[in-house]
């Protein structure tokens, strides 16, 4: 098949959806970096080593604010005059302790064996390279959690003490570990006793309005002008925030890009974010409607309809929609309490999403659909319906 080149519509920079991209400026991690840099800021000042443990759900920012703080704190170390490395390792990747340790020393010396040596001659060997450079390492395990129940804490009793043997108190490395769990239970007594246990610096999850600054800047990085509109980018920043999960909020940005660049379209609409999220992250089944009866089916039939060309509708657009809807199939509609209360159900059912904001001097509760497209769950429905 002969491939024709085309030009992108909607993505202008692919580089920046990735998720090993990490931005010059992390939003709503500020707190997080100023915590790392309080504990590591001796290590420029005052020559020590440090620790720290990175805590938190998927999706929380860990791995990219590790990476931006020691970029930063690299900068830092160079205006003070003093040389500073990190070294980054996936411990579900290096997932022993001698490939963890090959990673390291590789990246003093890319052409070193990765068999033949035990992990205390490579930690002699990685000793000597840090000397010969005159630098303070920063070694980052990522998923630590896996290296430590395969291989137990060997490694991290290794690096918390490397500077045991030395005649002079300062410090050549420094350990940070990021785990969803709490990797620091898992370590053994000697490891524990030489790991700052206080040095924890934890990662919440991120609320919509947080997955909002983040995706927008993403949209910005990596879109091109318009191709998102505002109301788009909080359907995507409230279907991640069920998670509270950046990486899921990014994935579906791209996919939903994707898809819609595939369809011959330059914007990204709410139905191609739907597409993107039934594809990415799936959780609509049909028993789940077959269930219903037939007033919230009804109910959830006029959402579809009011919510095809849109990311959201109101309550009162719906309560309309639905007294339309119930009278083409011959259902006498509800009364306004009984109608909110079925409302209320189908959100906790999580087939509608509903979410109560402030317009002007009062407040609304905005509705949307974001398991499946409004229009596939429309046809859905009025095949239930009128059998």
């Amino acid at each position: 098949m002969a491939f024709k080149r085309t030009s992108s519509k909607i993505i202008k920079d692919h580089k920046k959806l990735s998720f090993d991209y990490v931005p010059k400026e992390l939003p709503n991690r500020d707190k997080q970096i100023q915590r790392l840099f309080t504990l590591f800021k001796g290590v420029v000042d005052s020559d020590i080593s440090q620790n720290a443990f990175l805590h938190g759900s998927v999706g929380t920012g860990k791995t990219a604010t590790a990476k931006r703080f020691c970029m930063d704190f690299k900068n830092y170390a160079h205006d003070e005059g003093k040389k500073l490395e990190y070294v980054f390792v996936n411990c579900r990747r290096s997932s022993n302790n001698g490939q963890v340790m090959w990673k390291i020393i590789s990246n003093f010396d890319k052409g070193f064996p990765d068999r033949g040596f035990s992990v205390g001659e490579m930690m002699e060997i990685l000793n000597k390279h840090i000397k010969k450079k005159g630098v303070h390492l920063i070694v980052i395990l990522d998923e630590v959690d896996v290296l430590i129940k395969k291989e137990g804490s060997e490694l991290i009793y290794l690096f918390s003490r490397f500077d045991d043997e030395s005649l002079t108190p300062k410090g050549s490395v420094s350990l940070m570990l990021i785990s969803q769990k709490n990797a620091l239970e898992f370590l053994e007594e000697g490891a524990l006793s030489s790991f700052k246990r206080g040095n924890r610096v934890n990662f919440p999850k991120y609320d919509s309005d947080e997955l909002y600054d983040i995706l927008d800047q993403r949209n910005r990085l990596a879109l091109y002008p318009d191709s998102i509109g505002d109301e788009e980018l909080k359907l995507l920043s409230d279907i991640a925030s069920k998670r509270g999960d950046a990486r899921l909020g990014i994935e579906l940005m791209e996919k939903s890009a994707l898809l819609s660049e595939e369809k011959g379209e330059d914007k990204v609409d709410a139905e191609g974010i739907r597409r993107a999220k039934a594809e990415v992250d799936p959780h609509f089944t049909e028993n789940r409607i077959r269930s219903l009866n037939n007033q919230e089916r009804v109910i959830l039939l006029a959402a579809t309809r009011r919510l095809k060309n849109k990311a959201y509708t109101t309550t009162g657009d719906l309560e309309e929609q639905y007294k339309i809807t119930a009278e083409e199939y011959g259902i006498s509609p509800l009364g306004h309490t009984q109608f909110w209360k079925y409302i209320k159900s189908l959100t906790k059912e999580g087939l509608l999403d509903s979410k109560t904001v402030s317009i002007g001097s009062g407040r609304t509760t905005k509705i949307t659909v974001s398991d499946i497209p409004a229009k596939v769950l429309e046809s859905k429905l009025e095949t239930m319906i009128e059998g």
